[in-house]
């Protein structure tokens, strides 16, 4: 067993939601087949959306890589970073600390691409996501064209994922969900990654594959920390 250290807390309950997730991919039959995880669920970690999209100037990177060091001298193997946002400072993390840092952007393109090979792949994110083309050359690399809602319906996706983090997940965040997808969809979008944490929270519904990014992280998770064999049957 190695001991996976998460960095947490953007938000809080995708942090929660990546734990069960987590639970859910292990094949266990009791406490001690599961991974060991530590948790740092730092809700204070300085806004990304503020300081990429509304001139703020306080950076999440320094506070990230404390959070890593922390995690690293409590005996951390391995960390991860469960926001896909926050991956913008993935490498001020990983030069932070001595141990891997895994790239949910990159398992999230991986897993997309086994699922709908050579497809474009409609991206359901915060504009902060676009902006700094943090899905662009993963999806490239496995022969994916990233797609993105139009401009109109990337804001109400912001306003979905802000709802989500007030604990608002109604019919009418639903709802403003179902036209996000759409709008992709009616851009040719063959599959679809969730890459937004708070996304899994509610759930994406398409007739098109669905890979969350937080799901692509849960099952490295597992492999890292408790070997592929722990693993349970993966999504046909």
């Amino acid at each position: 067993m190695r001991t996976c250290g998460i960095l947490g807390g953007m938000g809080p309950e995708a942090t929660i939601d990546l734990m069960r997730r987590i639970v859910a991919h292990t094949r266990a039959a009791d406490d001690a087949d599961h991974v060991h995880c530590l948790v740092d669920n730092n809700p204070q970690v300085p806004s990304r959306i503020k300081v990429l999209l509304e001139g703020g100037t306080v950076s999440p990177g320094p506070c990230m890589a404390a959070m890593g060091r922390g995690l690293e001298a409590q005996g951390a193997d391995f960390l991860c970073i469960a926001c896909n946002t926050a991956h913008n400072w993935r490498d001020e993390v990983a030069r932070a600390v001595n141990i891997p840092v895994l790239d949910m952007i990159a398992l999230a393109a991986a897993e997309a691409a086994r699922r709908a090979p050579g497809a474009r792949a409609g991206i359901l994110a915060s504009p902060a996501v676009r902006l700094t083309g943090l899905y662009e050359a993963p999806c490239r690399a496995h022969g994916l064209e990233p797609v993105f809602a139009d401009e109109a319906e990337e804001a109400r996706l912001l306003g979905v994922i802000r709802a989500i983090k007030a604990g608002r997940t109604g019919d009418d965040v639903r709802a403003a969900l179902k036209r996000v997808v759409e709008n992709v969809l009616n851009k040719g979008a063959g599959v679809l990654i969730a890459a937004c944490t708070e996304l899994g929270v509610i759930g994406v519904d398409a007739p098109v594959p669905v890979v969350d990014a937080a799901d692509a992280l849960a099952i490295a998770i597992v492999r890292e920390g408790a070997g592929p064999d722990a693993l349970k049957e993966p999504e046909a």
